[in-house]
């Protein structure tokens, strides 16, 4: 794999990381978060160390040939075991924190098996590619490389398993997040096989160096994804979706706040747009700009109005929600005209049954998409409020 290939996996793996830190800091003893930040930050790890410029720069500032390989298969070795351990306390239960300690302790002996046999063995030449290969039978460094993917594979196939057949009881986010996990589980689960499938062939005199190198990594990669993946799913499906429907709320209350416009640049209702913001940010200035605009349209309320565009809608539509929107639509536009005729300074005298009437039945926050679907595309709605000025603004006008 290359070091572009490798950086730019390792990247999008602690941007994810970068993502979740902040609830890390502030719930950080839980064990959740913690393991969730350990496989990403690990796999990423694992994609910095084993990229070739990086064992380059590891090798030559320690002044040991091949310091980096025990890193890389000590962080290869954490993942893997933060990555079952993940999923036991993603699950839950009553034993998960003592099978999560479990893992912990039996990998960390198999760290410090890598490191302890590798002091004992001798790499004299730098191979930053093909280092299990190519020393697959040299004293200690054998029983290295075959006790680092041994490890993998089994913490590895473990996480699959638990994964899959997890998946299968779950719906939603959840599933799609275990499905994709144990994919990735899988394909992480090739890069051992296929290590140890070149090692043997060494063994028996056959050199596929190539098959260990370029083939091995490239599964490797695609398992890393997939497992950062699918733990990401479940924590960002929901809030995507979300965000896809407080966008889909503003979009359609565009026009809406079209048709009070005037009032709110009349009467300074507006507050100031926010930048850079989320679509429920956005959603939330947009409501409370319709909000403060229709709390100076009750002056203005025509009640006859609504109930002759209902009485049409009805009978239009027999839709009693839609003919409730349609009718409120009327009403409102009415209004905004009404309001737009008359000066800005001061609001004019109304009778109080039709303020009353219109703050007691103004529409919700529901309601408010329908009114909008209602101005964009009802004629009862522009046929209603094609009077300027509206009955409710004549009687409302001074004599």
């Amino acid at each position: 794999m290359s070091g572009l290939i490798a950086y730019a996996s390792c990247a999008v793996l602690w941007l994810g990381l970068v993502v979740k830190a902040p609830d890390l800091f502030r719930h950080p003893h839980d064990p959740y978060l913690r393991a969730i930040c350990g496989v990403l930050g690990l796999a990423g790890l694992c994609f910095f160390l084993g990229s070739p410029p990086t064992i380059g720069a590891v090798n030559r500032l320690s002044g040991i040939p091949n310091l980096a390989a025990p890193l890389t298969y000590a962080a290869i070795i954490a993942y893997s075991a933060a990555s079952q351990i993940l999923v036991a306390l993603w699950r839950g239960g009553p034993g998960a924190r003592r099978t999560a300690r479990r893992w912990v302790l039996a990998y960390s002996g198999v760290v410090l098996g890598i490191v302890g046999l590798f002091a004992l063995g001798e790499a004299p030449v730098e191979r930053r590619t093909d280092l299990d290969t190519y020393y697959a039978s040299t004293p200690y460094l054998r029983e290295m490389i075959v006790l680092y993917l041994t490890g993998h594979l089994t913490a590895i196939a473990v996480t699959a398993v638990s994964a899959l057949r997890w998946a299968r009881e779950v719906r939603g986010w959840l599933r799609a997040g275990l499905v994709t996990l144990g994919v990735g589980a899988v394909c992480a689960a090739g890069f051992s096989v296929v290590k140890l499938v070149a090692v043997t062939a060494r063994w028996s005199g056959r050199d596929w160096s190539l098959l260990g190198s370029e083939v091995a990594m490239s599964v490797a990669g695609a398992g890393a994804l997939l497992t950062a993946t699918g733990v990401l799913i479940p924590l960002a499906g929901p809030g995507l979706v979300e965000w896809r429907r407080a966008w889909r709320t503003y979009v359609r209350l565009a026009p809406l706040e079209r048709e009070l416009d005037d009032v709110l640049v009349r009467r300074a209702l507006r507050l100031p747009r926010p930048r850079w913001s989320s679509p429920v940010t956005r959603l939330v200035w947009r409501r409370t700009s319709i909000h403060n605009a229709l709390s100076h349209l009750d002056a203005y309320a025509d009640r006859e109005l609504y109930d002759e565009t209902l009485a049409a809608a009805l009978r239009a539509t027999g839709d009693a929600e839609r003919a409730a929107a349609t009718a409120w639509a009327a009403v409102i536009a009415a209004a905004a005209r009404g309001a737009a005729s008359l000066p800005a300074a001061g609001r004019q005298p109304t009778r109080a049954l039709e303020s009353e009437w219109f703050q007691e039945r103004a529409p919700g926050p529901d309601a408010l998409v329908r009114i909008a679907d209602a101005l964009a595309t009802s004629p009862l709605v522009r046929r209603a409020a094609a009077g300027v000025p509206t009955m409710a603004a004549e009687r409302s006008s001074p004599v």
